[in-house]
């Protein structure tokens, strides 16, 4: 009888943990967001085509400056970044509750950083 009484303690504290954590999260089924980051020579600009067919743009980023967020639908994105009228073009599945860097350093490299709101 002791042991079933402990066992019924072990799995209330569990099923209470497993909740408790899954409450205490930030973010709850928000849209990701992205910005530029330009640390480049030229401004830089990007267009964010969603899988649901809207499109977000982020223009003429200033080098040395970064641009505010633009939130977007989920799902599979392609990216067009232009820098000194070179296009590139990338395409990345995002998720709820991201938010993503786009930067642009010194040697006009493209690196995307994926941030977790939670």
């Amino acid at each position: 009888m002791k042991k079933v009484r402990i066992l019924c303690s072990i799995l209330l504290i569990g099923i209470i943990s497993m909740f408790g954590f899954n409450s205490c999260k930030k973010c709850k089924d928000e849209d990701p967001s992205a910005r530029i980051m330009n640390n480049g020579t030229q401004k830089a600009s990007v267009q964010i085509k969603t899988s649901g067919g809207s499109t977000v743009n982020i223009n003429n980023v200033d080098p040395g400056t970064s641009s505010p967020s633009s939130s977007y639908a989920p799902g599979e994105v392609v990216f067009t970044i232009t820098v000194a009228n070179i296009e590139y073009i990338e395409t990345v599945v995002m998720l709820d509750c991201y938010d993503y860097d786009i930067a642009i350093d010194a040697n006009n490299n493209i690196t995307t950083t994926a941030i977790d709101r939670n």
